[in-house]
């Protein structure tokens, strides 16, 4: 993995003990797994718990997680692994589990496939996270786009503002899900809305964002790459479906004149470009 850049007061942060938890969702996963687990084992980050959320797979995902914990046990640098397989009713009430379990601080959540940029990602987190002037409700970062092997492709389109808030994501979901900490507390209070099939990610960020309004919380920039994101997730393999639910999402928060104004000015752009 790449190294970022750490400043020297880095190591501070691990001393503060600001837990992250990082939550994977599987089902029949074990043909990508494998580099997700890896990639959060190799964090130097030690404050991590790894929530790993199986939906009872029959794939040799359960058996790779089993030798992840076994390696974890002697690592020069341990993390919490807590695994639990059991039926579940889709992907959102999964991660719904997850929010209910998770012990840390923050969470965010990492499909497999999916990988963070770099060893020392999640303490450039907590750095972000320790050194804003308030507990931040939100620290988020970029992404970078892979294939199946895990090579670049590009950066992602929409790329993360320096000043976000709830009204950002009317330009379109301007932060990856994975790339995305939000604090656990505030997450407990609101969870993934299952109505919603493929972009419920789109709508618990953005209601997160207005809680962090009310309670004037910071939203902060870790100005860093957080995860390399596979470039075939449900929501791309669902593409006209998602794009429904992501207007109807907007029309909610937003207005509906105001949506279908940047639905129209989405598609000059397009055009333009």
């Amino acid at each position: 993995m790449e190294e970022n850049s750490v400043p020297p007061s880095a190591a501070q942060t691990t001393e503060e003990g600001l837990k992250i938890t990082v939550a994977t969702v599987t089902w029949n996963a074990g043909a990508l797994i494998e580099r997700t687990i890896e990639s959060v084992e190799q964090q130097t980050y030690a404050h991590v718990e790894h929530l790993i959320i199986d939906g009872n797979s029959h794939d040799n995902t359960l058996e790779l997680v089993h030798h992840y914990q076994e390696r974890n046990s002697h690592a020069a640098v341990r993390h919490e692994i807590v695994c639990i397989s059991e039926p579940d009713e889709g992907l959102y009430d999964a991660m719904n589990k997850a929010i209910d379990m998770a012990t840390g601080r923050y969470i965010l959540f990492l499909n497999a496939g999916d990988t963070f940029h770099a060893a020392n990602t999640l303490e450039l987190v907590a750095q972000a996270a320790v050194k804003a002037p308030k507990l931040p409700a939100v620290v988020y970062g970029d992404t970078n786009l892979v294939d199946a092997d895990g090579n670049f492709l590009r950066r992602r389109r929409l790329t993360p503002p320096e000043h976000l808030n709830w009204r950002s994501f009317k330009n379109g979901m301007l932060v990856c899900h994975q790339a995305f900490f939000a604090r656990t507390d505030l997450a407990r209070r609101m969870h993934y809305n299952r109505k919603y099939r493929f972009s419920a990610d789109f709508d618990w960020c953005i209601r997160i964002m207005r809680e962090a309004s009310h309670k004037a919380l910071p939203l902060v920039n870790a100005h860093t790459i957080i995860a390399d994101y596979l470039n075939e997730g449900m929501t791309t393999r669902n593409h006209k479906a998602s794009l429904r639910e992501r207007f109807h999402i907007m029309s909610h928060h937003y207005g509906l004149l105001s949506t279908l104004g940047y639905h129209a000015w989405f598609v000059l752009r397009s055009i333009i470009k």
